[in-house]
């Protein structure tokens, strides 16, 4: 792993190096000039977090992200992104290619096309499938996940996927794709005859709207699993108002039907100084009893007991928020009778420094 690691920066500094050159037709004529400069991004997440239930504490990098990606032709991108600290383990996360075959233009009127774009992408990814799970970390409102985008609904794999924006008198944005269903790590010798499936779209139906719907079919075991997802939120003048709810739902009877809620609120207040804005945030999310598909004896486990959680927060962007931000947030959980809480999943302070480049 660590090799792959080196092999990665090694490569993304040379092709770094490379200049950008107009293209040419057979005829010798210059095409439209394309960037074929990569671009380079980094993410990195530290944190402390206290839990007053246990009286200590912890330091942790959550994430120290490196990703590259760019263009070799007109019609074909990449990507590549590995986190060197991912709770303290270097995975392998996005590492695909892109076609894009149709980028629609303006009529003759100036009006948009009905197809604005297609894409066909390959490689291994995060599925499409829900709001906030496919979010990412320098993305994230709060400094620690809902329950939907960490243990619910939190899927990459490899596949294909097939995209489309469409202009229907409001954007409709499309994505569905097929999976291995072996995750990351189990691709080599992985050979199936099943097929995992996830499909999403989004309606911009409105200005400042987006409303999500997205379904998934995932077949951890010999047991299928079926996941359905309706989200939407809402933008405007500093408010971002946000509420998702998830099924995930057995095959068999072999385990209950899960179900998950995300809802949070936050508002973003300018600023002039050191810090360009603070944003006042709060949130509540809920998960029943959940299996994440694994078994003891021929029976789902129980991965993740019922329990409900209170999040408060402030938020203290240096720059534009989602650049630079310092995260404040105090975390109050609620578990059902008998659950067992796990040993970071309790009430918190967490103070997060995140930073995107």
């Amino acid at each position: 792993m660590r090799r792959s690691v080196r092999h990665f920066v090694g490569a993304a500094l040379m092709v770094a190096g490379t200049t950008a050159l107009p293209a040419q037709d057979s005829t010798g004529v210059s095409a439209p000039k394309v960037d074929y400069v990569p671009k380079i991004h980094g993410t990195v997440r530290a944190k402390y977090e206290y839990q007053p239930e246990i009286s200590s504490g912890r330091f942790e990098v959550r994430n120290a992200r490196f990703s590259l990606e760019g263009k070799v032709a007109p019609a074909v991108s990449y990507k590549a992104e590995i986190d060197l600290s991912d709770e303290g383990q270097i995975k392998m996360l996005d590492a695909y290619a892109r076609f894009t075959p149709w980028a629609g233009r303006k009529t003759g009127r100036g009006e948009k096309p009905a197809v604005e774009d297609a894409r066909f992408t390959i490689g291994q990814m995060r599925v499409p499938f829900t709001i906030d799970a496919h979010r990412s970390p320098h993305q994230q409102y709060f400094a620690n996940r809902s329950f939907i985008a960490k243990q619910v609904g939190n899927v990459r794999d490899v596949g294909a996927t097939l995209g489309a924006r469409f202009n229907i008198g409001f954007p409709l944005i499309v994505e569905a794709g097929i999976f291995n269903g072996s995750g990351l790590t189990n691709q080599k010798d992985f050979w199936t005859d099943q097929i995992n499936y996830s499909a999403k779209a989004q309606l911009l139906f409105a200005p400042g709207w987006n409303l999500t719907l997205s379904t998934q079919h995932i077949r951890p075991d010999s047991i299928g699993i079926y996941l359905y997802d309706a989200g939407i939120y809402f933008e405007r003048a500093g408010w971002h108002v946000e509420a998702e709810y998830l099924l995930k739902h057995y095959s068999q009877d072999a385990y209950g039907e899960v179900h998950a809620v995300d809802a949070f609120v936050s508002y973003t207040l300018p600023l002039r100084k050191v810090f360009k804005s603070m944003s006042f945030l709060g949130r509540y999310d809920y998960m029943s009893d959940h299996s994440s598909g694994e078994r003891e004896e021929g029976v789902l486990i129980t991965d993740d007991f019922r329990r409900q959680r209170l999040t408060g927060g402030i938020t203290l962007s240096i720059g534009k928020p989602f650049l630079s931000d310092i995260r404040l947030n105090y975390e109050k959980y609620f578990y059902r009778d008998g659950a067992i809480p796990k040993v970071s999943e309790q009430d918190k302070f967490v103070i997060e420094f995140m930073t995107r480049f």
